[in-house]
């Protein structure tokens, strides 16, 4: 049998298609103008998927102009979809089937399509005016720019038009229903059932909206087509089985999602209410919208008019005894910096989500990185240590939001959690959990005065005490000015600056007692070749690992959630291999903290392009590091 390591093709040459009864997995990625619906085409088809229980991940690629002129390349579109009938880590390398509504969408993306994969074009957009504006110099479909392709051309804008005039919908809304006329014959091709659609459709415009009868009627006919016009045999219909998973109910979640209600269930597990104070900017603001929707929750939100004057509302939050939170990304984050040093000064709780986002200044907003690993761990002025956790998957966004709230509270500072554009916008299949899995850790608010001051601290955690404001006998202040260490009242001495400082940081670095030691993900726990990651590059790094383990090669993964402190364990894991390799979304950052931290001679896979790493660049860096003397 011919495996895909998730978008890599062993069984078939270049050029050919592979036989369907081979097929384990497929890379779909349909790209079209930001105004044709191209991202909804996309999450309709992923939840139709799911509905059938093959595994899935998704990679919505946006553009980053708000609205670029139509048919340039500035303004594509494109999500992208890896799915089959095991389990799948990555959104895939290189799609098998490529759908581009434009001459636009193929200039931008037919370079990276598998060889002998499949182009699907919207013949009716390749006028020649448009073909010019997409950057062809000719028709690409008549001068060999597609010849290591399969080529299937079919009017869709035609189509589209044809079947809303019964509805009397302007051309206009006419033509903004071919999204869902690919979606029926992908659909069709895929052997996937409408109905979720349908509904979708129904609950969007209602019963006799003509709008919502000429989508529905576009979706039956581009499934007609597929049926009715006889396609050749490599593009009839593809079924795979289910993906054998853990019984339990399953939904699609985006990381967006899974964080934001990974953020409210550590709320209701700390016995809080949560206020989110945001500022909106890509990609972080699905949390706000997300979690404006759950007040029944406990959760109170608060668009606030800039980030520094958003993080210090949730440092006024806590302070009130509630669980504050700011969310934001890259440049949000450097705006926020002050307020997280008042924080951390005042020793309150905070979660601070940064969904990272290519820089510097605004730099890629809609594109992938990881660069804001320096920013995380030391960017603040003077000696203000934090915690750092990172997330690894959209589903993982779940358990780190919590364990973010836990560390926040318990040790009474903030916490970043790192996030990307990536996970942000990605899907995948989610099991739902129970909570009662989960074990409480309710916050205990100071309420004896006897002996109280603000800076009283527990002698195991040296968290300080916290008391909401109010509570008899409690009266206190703080600020960002430095306290003393037995009074809390504010103080310049010398050597209480010196205690102070050395308590904080003391304070974190004991965190790392407080989490679990690191673990191999894949492989043995020491060898010739340690692949280290963090964040959004695990899909890639464990199914190249897997892939290469497969061949005989001696390499393992190591992926680090707690970026900061460190756990203990970690520097002697490190020295037990022969050489490491980090791989990360930018220029080397935690290559640098883990050299740093413990002097092991590491080398990098740097890739800082706005897109999600590929299991292809890991194997060859796997492959170079094993050959190198």
């Amino acid at each position: 049998m011919n495996l895909q390591a998730d978008d890599i093709r062993s069984g078939a040459p270049d050029g050919a298609p592979i036989p369907k009864s081979d097929l384990d997995a497929i890379v779909v990625r349909f790209a079209g103008d930001s105004g044709d619906g191209v991202q909804l085409l996309g999450s309709q088809f992923s939840q139709e998927t799911a509905l059938v229980g093959n595994s899935l991940a998704t990679f919505p690629d946006f553009p980053a102009e708000i609205r670029a002129p139509t048919g340039t390349t500035y303004g594509v579109s494109a999500f992208q979809i890896n799915f089959g009938s095991r389990p799948i880590k990555t959104a895939g390398d290189q799609p098998d089937v490529l759908v581009a509504l434009n001459p636009a969408a193929l200039m931008v993306n037919y370079k990276g399509l598998r060889k002998g994969g499949l182009v699907i074009l919207d013949a009716g957009a390749f006028k020649d005016k448009d073909i010019k504006r997409a950057g062809f110099a000719v028709d690409p479909r008549t001068d060999g720019t597609l010849k290591e392709f399969r080529v299937m051309e079919i009017d869709i804008s035609a189509q589209a038009l044809e079947v809303a005039k019964p509805f009397g919908v302007s051309q206009k809304e006419a033509l903004r229903t071919k999204n869902l006329w690919v979606l029926g014959l992908v659909s069709w091709m895929y052997d996937r059932e409408l109905k979720s659609t349908m509904e979708y459709i129904a609950r969007k415009f209602g019963a006799e909206d003509p709008i919502g009868k000429a989508n529905l009627a576009a979706l039956n006919a581009g499934h007609a087509y597929g049926e009715t016009h006889e396609l050749s045999g490599d593009v009839a219909p593809v079924s795979m089985p289910s993906v054998k998973v853990e019984p339990g109910t399953y939904r699609l979640v985006s990381g967006a999602e899974s964080l934001a209600w990974g953020l409210a269930a550590g709320a209701q597990l700390a016995g809080l209410e949560m206020v989110l104070a945001s500022y909106p900017i890509t990609p972080s603001s699905p949390i706000l919208h997300i979690l404006a929707r759950m007040k029944q929750y406990g959760v109170t939100t608060f668009q606030a008019e800039d980030e520094i004057a958003a993080c210090c509302a949730a440092i006024g939050a806590s302070y009130g005894g509630k669980l504050g939170v700011t969310a934001s990304s890259g440049p949000g984050i450097a705006l926020k910096t002050e307020a997280i040093g008042l924080a951390i000064g005042t020793e309150l709780p905070l979660v601070v989500v940064n969904t990272q986002r290519g820089g510097p200044s605004t730099g890629l907003p809609t594109k992938t990185e990881q660069s804001d690993l320096f920013i995380a761990v030391f960017g603040r002025n003077a000696d203000a240590p934090m915690p750092v956790i990172a997330s690894r998957s959209p589903c993982d966004c779940f358990e780190v939001a919590i364990e973010a709230v836990r560390l926040a509270t318990k040790y009474m500072t903030p916490v970043m959690l790192l996030s990307d554009g990536y996970i942000a916008n990605a899907a995948e299949p989610w099991r739902i959990p129970s909570m009662a899995d989960y074990a409480p850790f309710k916050v205990e608010f100071r309420k004896d005065p006897e002996g109280f001051h603000p800076f009283v601290r527990d002698e195991k955690t040296l968290a300080r005490a916290w008391a909401i404001p109010g509570t008899p006998g409690l009266m206190h202040r703080i600020g960002g000015i430095e306290r003393d260490y037995n009074s809390g009242n504010i103080s310049y001495d010398a050597a209480n600056h010196q205690k102070m400082t050395d308590t904080r940081a003391a304070k974190i670095n004991n965190i790392a007692d407080d989490i679990p030691e690191q673990s191999v993900e894949i492989g043995e726990a020491k060898g010739k070749l340690a692949v280290v990651g963090w964040g959004s590059t695990f899909g890639p790094i464990n199914r190249a690992v897997a892939n290469m383990r497969a061949k005989g090669h001696d390499v393992s993964h190591i992926h680090i959630r707690h970026i900061w402190p460190l756990p203990r364990n970690l520097g002697a894991l490190l020295k037990s291999y022969e050489k490491v390799l980090v791989a990360e979304m930018n220029n080397g950052q935690m290559l640098q903290l883990l050299r740093g931290q413990y002097l092991v001679d590491a080398k990098g896979l740097l890739k800082v392009s706005g897109q999600p790493l590929k299991i292809s660049e890991v194997e060859d860096a796997i492959r170079a590091q094993l050959a190198s003397a």
